[in-house]
């Protein structure tokens, strides 16, 4: 599923990757699917379970190169 909007958050660390990760997902509309790249690898646990505690979907969580990933929201309808 293609994402409506990125939100790259490298250098950011946990609680500040959620904290990102909410605020971008306040600003979608319904439904709308959100990229997140980050490169602290306990985000990638963190946010995806504090995210699925509001609602929101969690589509992907994939590792994109030796330093980053990306996870992929869709926010609830």
């Amino acid at each position: 599923m293609k994402a409506d909007v990125t939100l790259d958050i490298k250098g950011e660390v946990c609680p500040y990757t959620f904290v990102h990760s909410k605020l971008a997902l306040e600003e979608l509309a319904p439904g709308q699917v959100l990229e997140v790249i980050t490169d602290h690898k306990p985000a990638t646990l963190n946010v995806p379970r504090s995210v699925e505690g509001e609602g929101h979907k969690v589509l992907e969580i994939t590792q994109i190169n030796d330093t980053d990933w990306k996870m992929v929201f869709q926010k609830k309808s």
